[in-house]
């Protein structure tokens, strides 16, 4: 048998100990790991779950799409120079409309374009038409391609005082009273501006629009002349004026037209068809023809010169 020396025994004693004590270590190392792991992961799952980190996600969620939906579209952006940054009334679903007039009409700016598809200069007139918005308020637009049901009759119509009208003229309560404050006011200059046809109702249309296809034939009554439900006679915002003297078709000859050309849109009312729109508005220039829109809108168009389509097109933006 071999005996160990005292010094050698020590020595053992120290290294069995020193093991354990590095087992020991190791061992609390590793549950201090794992612990610290799981709440960490427990930390992640709570936050990942808190309802702010959710709208983050949907947000990013969203941004991604949208980044996609721009990215499956860029070709066409690209062929109308990103006009969808430079303007405000680009609408995303009009796009292949905005490219294919392009095509057909590539001596116009972008801009131009993307205006003149919202005003529907691409579409046949009376054709693929919609149903008129923003009812019984000064913005709404009934043309050739926005038209109204044939039981819409406008709310508070009012009858125009006969000292500014023929009998039984009426017009929406606003619109009446701002008529009747421009007539007035024109009066005191010793003129003369009187409604002679207002509000129109649909069987009145008919009525009207027969007479004119019978007396000039449907292509040239269009030209001058709604068809039923698509004359804004109808919203009994629309007023034809003359001075009690001369032909409603000579009023550009007036004194009175001279006035309101420079007065009218002081009291919300613009020249609805003027001379170089005929394209957009759909109608031939008649002096005679106004409507109200209210102050502001119509400062605007007279300030800027353009029709009310324009003003539609790139400011109210039904769509």
């Amino acid at each position: 048998m071999i005996e160990l020396g005292d010094n050698m025994s020590v020595r053992i004693k120290r290294k069995i100990k020193i093991k354990w004590k590095n087992l020991l270590i190791l061992l609390v190392f590793s549950f201090l790991l794992i612990f610290g792991i799981t709440e960490i992961v427990v930390c992640i799952v709570k936050v990942a779950s808190s309802p702010k980190t959710e709208e983050k996600t949907k947000k990013k969620e969203k941004k991604k799409k949208e980044v996609k939906y721009i990215s499956e579209d860029d070709e066409k952006l690209k062929v109308l120079n990103y006009v969808n940054k430079k303007v405000d009334y680009f609408n995303p679903d009009y796009i292949d409309r905005y490219i294919q007039y392009k095509e057909k009409n590539d001596d116009l700016d972008d801009k131009q374009i993307v205006k003149n598809v919202n005003m529907n200069l691409d579409k046949e007139q009376y054709k693929d038409t919609k149903s008129a918005k923003n009812l019984n308020t000064i913005k709404i637009l009934v043309n050739k391609h926005y038209s109204l049901d044939k039981n819409y009759t406008p709310d508070n119509l009012e009858e125009i005082s006969n000292r500014y009208a023929l009998e039984g003229m009426e017009m929406v309560k606003e619109a009446a009273d701002a008529f009747e404050n421009m007539a007035k006011d024109a009066q005191k200059e010793n003129l003369k501006i009187i409604a002679m046809s207002t509000y129109r109702s649909y069987n009145y249309q008919i009525k009207v629009y027969n007479q004119y296809v019978k007396a000039d034939g449907e292509e040239k009554a269009d030209t001058y002349s709604g068809r039923p439900g698509y004359s804004e006679h109808q919203t009994g915002l629309a007023v034809d004026v003359y001075n009690g003297k001369t032909n409603y078709t000579k009023f550009e000859e007036t004194e009175e037209f001279e006035w309101m050309s420079e007065h009218a849109h002081e009291y919300g009312f613009i020249l609805r068809f003027p001379k170089g729109k005929e394209k957009e508005t759909g109608y031939t220039y008649e002096s005679w023809h106004y409507r109200y829109v209210g102050p502001t809108i119509a400062k605007y168009i007279k300030k800027h010169n353009i029709s009310f389509e324009e003003y539609y097109a790139t400011k109210i933006k039904d769509w």
